[in-house]
């Protein structure tokens, strides 16, 4: 079957999304091609025995993400904010630390360590052109190490590096040792520093999307209707100066433009004809996704709040390195609690590979060394190796290696022809994050511009 549009999207993630849905507002005819049988990307909702709806993706937002924020308030959806309230749990070098507020409780060498290296952190940060961090000063020399060996310059103490793996882990879902140091400083950048980003009050991590974020992706399909095509995987792009063909395995699109709206290694599968220059091949070659298995873990109330326990809690030695209470919002009066749980990293690979009961029974006893007893008996056990996705191959997001951004990153953004990409790795604010997904649909949709 053969058709034409004006703009063919690849991909109904955010950002694909958010590109059809402003270049319908200006009337271009646009079609949304979608491999999965669902919209949403990275963003999937599941559903607990008792059905109450939970987050197996991307789920957060913060105060500063101004742009899926405007989007959430747009499509009348609503937001709630993560439960909080309590004390957390820090493991590091061996010794644990139960705190409320920011700071965990280690002794003052260690505290003044990690204080030093976010002062550096921050400073390398703010000086890096969003737009092209490549030109930054100094930008060579960050780029041409890892992000591990500029933290064992910055840190003195053992413990301060254990912080700074864990929280590399956390948020690239990768070991310092695979990125840039340069993607590290832009990426802190483009969410406006490090406590902006790892925060949850006032931070990436204070609020969830009543029923769930795929639900922002869902009402926009919604809204786009019959325009949004699913089961539509894309193998191949034919392109000249002023068109392009693109086809699925049962159906082929003609149009004067196409948006490929996918994860960067995902983008480099499909078969270009002419083949792409070969500087933006080099650029995806080089950036690889971060790798996380998501867990959440259900109980018949949340215990740990009436043991004085926020749900939060952090450690540099367990597999489950990073936990939040994930607790649904129609359970706050009362209900199942959710304890969800990140495998992120080298302990996602290792835990990969385990069997799925011998994985389980890791998550539990990580949760009862944080918890307490009572978090060996779940009611419901739900989890998602993103790795696994056919069409992400990863989360949460892809990161850049090393030598990448000085040599290849001006392709980033550049179109090729009449070949667009969108994508949150492409965006300059909270790249890696809904908002930076938000960004990129519009700034992609802004370069096709009014149909003429």
């Amino acid at each position: 079957m053969d058709s034409a549009v004006d703009v063919v999207v690849v991909g109904a993630g955010i950002a694909g999304l958010v590109t059809a849905r402003e270049l319908t507002r200006v009337g271009h005819d646009v079609v949304v091609l979608e491999a999965r049988d669902r919209v949403g990307g990275r963003l999937l909702g599941a559903t607990l025995a008792g059905g109450q709806s939970i987050e197996v993706g991307g789920q957060w937002v913060g105060p500063t993400q101004h742009h899926v924020l405007a989007l959430i308030r747009e499509l009348g959806l609503q937001t709630f904010p993560t439960h909080v309230e309590g004390r957390n749990i820090a493991e590091l070098g061996g010794t644990r630390a139960e705190y409320t507020g920011r700071i965990p409780r280690f002794d003052p060498v260690t505290l003044a360590d990690i204080a030093q290296t976010q002062w550096r952190l921050d400073r390398m940060a703010a000086r890096i052109p969003l737009a092209e961090p490549w030109s930054a000063p100094g930008a060579e020399r960050l780029d041409s190490q890892t992000f591990d060996t500029w933290l064992r310059r910055a840190a003195r103490t053992p413990r301060a590096r254990g912080f700074y793996r864990l929280l590399t882990e956390a948020v690239f879902s990768t070991g310092p040792e695979d990125l840039s140091a340069l993607w590290a400083a832009f990426y802190i950048g483009s969410a406006g520093g490090f406590d902006a980003m790892i925060d949850t009050a006032g931070g990436a991590q204070q609020d969830r999307v009543v029923g769930g974020a795929q639900t922002i992706a869902i009402e926009m399909a919604r809204r786009l209707g019959d325009r949004v095509v699913l089961d539509s995987p894309v193998t191949a792009v034919e392109w000249d100066a002023g068109s392009v063909r693109v086809r699925t395995g049962h159906h082929t699109v003609s149009a004067r433009h196409v948006v490929i709206a996918v994860p960067p290694p995902l983008a480099s599968r499909i078969r270009y004809s002419p083949g792409l220059p070969g500087d933006r091949d080099q650029l995806v070659q080089r950036l690889p996704m971060g790798r996380v298995i998501k867990v959440n873990v259900a109980y018949s109330e949340p215990f740990w709040r009436a043991d004085g326990w926020s749900g939060q809690a952090n450690s540099d030695t367990r597999a489950l390195g990073t936990v939040f209470d994930n607790t649904p919002h129609s359970s706050e009066g009362g209900g199942p609690g959710v304890l969800v749980g990140f495998l992120e990293g080298r302990h996602a690979d290792r835990c990969s590979r385990m069997m799925p009961a011998d994985r389980r029974t890791q998550v539990l006893e990580d949760l009862a060394g944080y918890f307490g007893p009572r978090a060996r008996d779940p009611v419901d056990y739900i989890e998602r190796d993103w790795a696994e996705e056919e069409y992400s191959r990863g989360c949460y997001g892809a990161f850049a290696a090393p030598g990448t951004l000085t040599r290849f990153g001006p392709h980033l953004r550049r179109a090729v022809g009449p070949i667009h990409w969108a994508g949150t790795e492409t965006a300059t604010r909270w790249a890696g994050y809904m908002d930076g997904a938000v960004e990129s649909g519009r700034r992609v949709a802004g370069e096709i511009g009014v149909p003429g």
